[in-house]
């Protein structure tokens, strides 16, 4: 078993061969894939900053001297610091790419997931800034396969308002082919759909007001058409009922055909549909509805388009409610640029490796089971049951 797991942490420390060092010769006493690993196992067992992960390392000492190579010992806290803050966040996330592709790849087999939904948005860690340097709060954009628990990218942007910018090169880091690609209204862009269906994936872009005469001509046609109950057009109904947490959730997807006469409707390549998801809830006596429209290059096929736009939400459920109630996010006082970039991938990351574990426990209490249990670490790191 011992000589199994080795194996499987080489293969762990074969994605960080290509990584350069940043570091001055003379302060490479310790392999920088080594201190890369042991940050990743210390972050899944909780370590919230390099004091933290080197704490953590010199108690698994034992551990880690006998699954890494460390010719001088395990590294103190400002080899840890060093790292994580003269790396390159692009070139750091770049070496996780054959990683999380194989990740994919073993989720899509399990689940058998044929169209993932690739959904797109922003998460501001708070704390972040610092007013003495005129930095503001780290703001990153994130990629996040909802069907497989994954962050497959992120992008930092100095403010919320440079998601547009920051999306495109985000798509360009991800393989989109075949898949759902699912984006809150500041990113409904005409080029960005365009590069889209030039990467064969499909899109679900959201429409609020900032998308002006395209919004109201969306809700204004849907709107004409229920008067007649949707006969003759091609649309298509589904409706779901869910109790739970003391609420009834009663949800309506409409989707249709979308008329040519909508405004700028040849500038949106690809574009097919268009669609209204309707959310009405009951809590306590207490009704609310919301009602959200949606421009997509998908076929009109409901069941299809409603299961995407709920799986968005996963990226707020399921990535960013995560972040910032089991790994304390928004409470991160970091505030070297690179280092907060940086251990925010590592953020990510490691939920990604946790919600790949079989076992039904919640994401806090794996990652607590991370810190207690050496065995128990390096199936979520390995990917293996034992």
């Amino acid at each position: 078993m011992a000589d199994t797991v080795r194996m499987d942490v080489k293969e762990i420390l074969r994605h960080f061969e290509q990584l350069e060092d940043p570091r001055s010769e003379v302060n490479r006493l310790h392999p920088l894939d080594s201190v890369v690993v042991i940050a990743i196992m210390a972050v899944l067992a909780g370590a919230n900053g390099p004091t933290a992960i080197a704490k953590w390392a010199n108690i698994k000492s034992k551990i880690l001297l006998n699954l890494l190579r460390l010719p001088h010992g395990i590294p103190q806290k400002d080899v840890f610091r060093r790292v994580l803050a003269t790396l390159k966040p692009d070139v750091f996330q770049a070496c996780f790419t054959m990683w999380l592709t194989a990740l994919r790849a073993a989720a899509a087999e399990a689940t058998g997931v044929e169209r993932p939904t690739l959904a797109i948005d922003g998460k501001t860690v708070r704390r972040s800034h610092d007013r003495r340097r005129n930095l503001g709060a780290l703001h990153s954009v994130t990629v996040w396969a909802s069907e497989f628990g994954l962050t497959l990218a992120q992008v930092a942007t100095a403010e919320k308002s440079n998601e547009i910018t920051a999306i495109p090169t985000l798509l360009s880091l991800v393989d989109i082919h075949g898949a759902i690609i699912t984006i809150d209204a500041m990113g409904t862009q005409t080029a960005i759909a365009e590069q889209i269906i030039d990467g064969k994936g499909d899109y679900i872009l959201a429409l609020k007001g900032n998308q002006g005469s395209l919004h109201e001509a969306a809700i204004a046609h849907i709107a004409e058409q229920t008067k007649t109950d949707f006969q003759g057009i091609g649309a298509r109904r589904l409706d779901t009922t869910e109790t739970k947490h003391g609420r009834t959730e009663m949800r309506t997807y409409i989707q249709m055909p979308a008329p040519k006469s909508l405004p700028g409707f040849d500038r949106w390549k690809g574009l097919l549909s268009i669609g209204v998801a309707i959310l009405c809830c009951i809590r306590e006596g207490k009704q609310t509805l919301e009602a959200r429209y949606f421009i997509s290059s998908l076929p009109v096929k409901v069941k299809q388009f409603a299961h995407a736009v709920r799986s968005h939400w996963g990226i707020e459920n399921s990535c960013h409610w995560c972040l910032d109630v089991t790994y304390r996010e928004d409470e991160s006082r970091i505030r070297d640029e690179h280092l907060r970039e940086n251990f925010a991938w590592l953020n990510r990351l490691t939920l990604s490796l946790l919600k790949q574990h079989s076992s039904k426990d919640s994401v806090a209490m794996k990652r607590r089971a991370c810190g207690w249990n050496d065995d128990y670490m390096l199936q979520v790191l390995t990917g293996t049951s034992r």
